[in-house]
Parts: C-alpha cells; structure tokens; sequence
C-alpha cells in the first residue's frame, strides 16, 4: 500500500482543481466544440453526464458563485410580474430538463428567472423502454419518448426541502402510466398536495404525447372536471398558487377556443404554450431516420412558428385574460422577442438551450434590457 503524504496530498488536488478550471474554461468559451464532442454519444447517457459535471460546477453556492458573472444579466427593465410573482427576468428553463430536482439551485447561476421541475408523477416510474430520446441536428431539434420517468413526487420533495437559493421553481405535474384516465384526478391531486409548500407555481401537463392516452385529458369535458377539482383544493389554502396549463402544438383553433373557455371558467392563471408536437411537416432531416425514430415529441426549431401561432392566437382572443408562458423553439434573443411580441409573458427554454448553451439566457435578457 502506498501512503500519500500531505505534500501529494495537495498535488492531487492542485491538479484536480487545474482540471476543473480547464474544464470551466473550455466550456465558456468552446461551447460549440464541447457540444460537437458531446453529440458523439447517446443522447441520454450525456445528459445523465452533465448533470454530474453541473452539479461539481454547482457546488458553490449562488452568493459565491463566479458562474453567475459569466451568464446573468441584470437590470430592472428585467423584471416581471405575473400571476403575482416576481421574476428577475422573464426566462426560465422548461420541464424536462431538471425533472428531478437535482440542480435547480444551480441553474439560478445560468441566468434563468426561474425553473421548471418535471413532470412529477406520484409513483416513481422508469418511463419508456429506451432509446428514448434522438437529436435531429440538422433541425436544432429533439425527439424524446421519455415517458414521464421520474423520481416520483416524495423523493422530488425531499430535494426541494433542501433548497437554498431564492430561485422560483414551477412544479409541473401529471399522471402515472399505468393509471387510467377515469383515475387521473386523483394523481394530480396527490402531486399538487405534496408539492404545494415547494414550488411557487403549477403546471398542469395534459398535453405529453409521450404517455398513452394523456392528451385525452384536453378534451373539455375531462379537463374542466380536473381543472376545477385542483382549484377547489387551492382555494382552500391560506395563500393559492397559481395554476396554469400545459397544452399541445396540435390543437386546432376550435379547440384552443375551448381551451381559452375552460381557463376563463375555472379561473386558471394561465397557459403554458407550447408542449412538444406530433408534426413531422418540413423536416430538414432524412425522412428514413425520422421514420426509424419513431414516435416522440419533436422540440426545437420546427415548432417555433406553430407555438408563436399559438401564443397569438391565444392571447388575441383571450384579450390578454391570462397569463402565457411561451415555450418552443426558441434559440436566439430574436426567437425570444417573437414570442414576447406575440403575446406572452414570459418564456422557458429547453431544446435551444441544448444547442445554443447557457450563453443563450445572457442573449436574450441583454436584448431585451436594449428593447
């Protein structure tokens, strides 16, 4: 056996520490070299990876944390309030990313307004068989049937108990696979009640084309009946939160005049526009390897014209009644405007986040402190 002394000691951890440097640095300023490394590997495998070389990175906390000087931006024409938060800016990172809750405390350092956990189903379940998640890079998109895996709604809070930043989490919930839709109520429930003294908002997710018979749940009757059953139990707290609904990219113009109906009746706060979309349309990928792919939601730069649309519409024939946060497509400040200027209130990013790496938050709040 060999025993270190002190002296080596501290040579293994200078050399550590000059590691983690050449890393950081490397990875400010090579984002597109690491991510042409990074896309070399299964796409599930790297992101189980960054989360541990993230969490090394978020070790320190956001006080100290150098990190923050890279990547936020501050300013008061930042600011926001919506459904009676404040942000700091208007740019949050989307469900899927951190379903877990495993670094949200971190991501604060990227600049991000706030963070969005899951979708948090009550029962831990491992998702769809993989592969399960495919880049389409020619398309800056992604095509994921992951599922809903996840840690399962008591281990997820036990994370959160251990929250140390000031960051505003929205906690998105949805329903266990093998739960039939007639029983759906009752999964939200159990995630809306343990998850309420944890997250500063809801969001309700009817709208994954990743779980069987989900998107049912968006048909009228189904929703309100589930929308009004979460208010009735929000509204017997001392301070509600705010709920607001996650829906899809599919939906036609009559059924998105439903949706603006359901929201005004059940009092919602607001929409979240847009989840990933079945749409296969205009793809600059092969045909032959979307084929291959199979079934999953497609997020990133094809669905940035039909989310926008949405939004639009949403808030056109709503006249601004409630509050839209405008996700999908996004991957640059002038992507983020568009959605802005089309009548959302705030923005999440996911995919563009992917491609474009954490300088894009930068990007978008430095344009918008200009506009």
């Amino acid at each position: 056996m060999i025993i270190l002394g002190t002296g080596a000691s501290n040579d293994i951890l200078l050399i550590l520490l000059l590691l983690l440097l050449f890393l950081i640095l490397f990875y400010i300023l090579s984002y597109r070299f690491l991510r042409s490394l990074l896309f070399l590997f299964n796409p599930e495998s790297i992101h189980k990876i960054s989360f541990i070389f993230l969490k090394v990175l978020f070790v320190i906390p956001y006080k100290f944390s150098f990190w923050k000087y890279f990547f936020t931006a501050k300013d008061e024409k930042l600011k926001r309030n919506v459904f009676g938060i404040d942000f700091d800016n208007p740019v949050g990172l989307a469900a899927g990313f951190d379903k877990d809750a495993l670094i949200f405390d971190g991501l604060k350092s990227f600049g991000f307004g706030f963070v969005e956990i899951g979708t948090v189903t009550p029962l831990p379940q491992e998702g769809n068989p993989k592969p399960r998640l495919f880049r389409l890079i020619k398309d800056n998109a992604i095509i994921n049937r992951m599922g809903f895996n996840n840690d399962g709604v008591e281990t997820i809070v036990s994370r959160l108990r251990r929250k140390k930043s000031n960051i505003i989490i929205g906690g998105n919930i949805g329903k266990n696979k093998l739960t039939p839709n007639d029983q759906a109520i009752n999964d939200y429930e159990i995630s809306f009640e343990k998850l309420f003294n944890h997250v500063d908002y809801f969001v309700i997710n009817v709208s994954s084309p990743n779980t069987p018979g989900l998107r049912e749940l968006q048909d009228k009757e189904p929703l309100t009946k589930l929308l009004n059953r979460l208010q009735e139990i929000n509204n017997q707290k001392s301070k509600p939160k705010p709920i607001l609904l996650k829906i899809a990219p599919d939906l036609t113009n009559s059924q998105l005049d439903d949706i603006i109906q359901i929201i005004n009746e059940t009092a919602l706060d607001g929409v979240v526009a847009t989840n990933t979309t079945i749409n296969r349309d205009n793809l600059l990928t092969e045909s032959n390897i979307v084929e291959n792919i199979g079934n999953g939601g497609l997020s990133g730069k094809p669905l940035k014209d039909r989310s926008t649309e949405v939004i639009k519409y949403l808030s056109e024939k709503s006249n601004k009644s409630f509050a839209i946060i405008g996700v999908g497509g996004i991957s640059s400040a002038a992507d983020a405007i568009e959605k802005l200027n089309a009548g959302a209130d705030l923005i999440q990013i996911y995919t563009g986040f992917i491609y474009e790496g954490p300088s894009l938050v930068k990007k978008i709040n430095m344009e918008l402190i200009k506009q």
